[in-house]
């Protein structure tokens, strides 16, 4: 199983960027998709949950800024992320479980600059 992120970069406060999760080697339609983030110095966290139903779950701090969404491709997440902050400036992870197993991404960098 692979999880692979995409779409991180350098953007200024308001702005808005989409970081895309796609997973192979899962034959079957996963539940949910998770994503995460890790900001330097502390530790990672849970940012959204988006569900086959497209129902979505947000942490506090993103809750109105962020969506995810499922892809059309199987097992595929985006999460659009609105109005930007400095704080939220971390690594962003995909995380995934497959019965017993959890598989992470190896991340991508946001920076948001005040």
């Amino acid at each position: 199983v692979q999880v692979v992120e995409s779409g991180g970069g350098l953007v200024q406060a308001g702005e808005s960027l989409t970081l895309s999760c796609t997973t192979s080697g899962i034959i079957f339609s996963l539940d949910a998709m998770e994503w995460y983030r890790q900001a330097p110095g502390k530790h990672r966290e849970f940012v959204a949950r988006i569900s086959t139903g497209a129902v979505g779950q947000y942490a506090e701090s993103v809750k109105g800024r962020f969506t995810s969404a499922r892809g059309n491709a199987k097992n595929t997440a985006y999460l659009l992320m609105n109005s930007l902050k400095p704080e939220d400036t971390a690594v962003y992870y995909c995380f995934v479980e497959v019965g017993d197993n959890e598989y992470w991404g190896q991340g991508t960098q946001v920076t948001v600059s005040s």
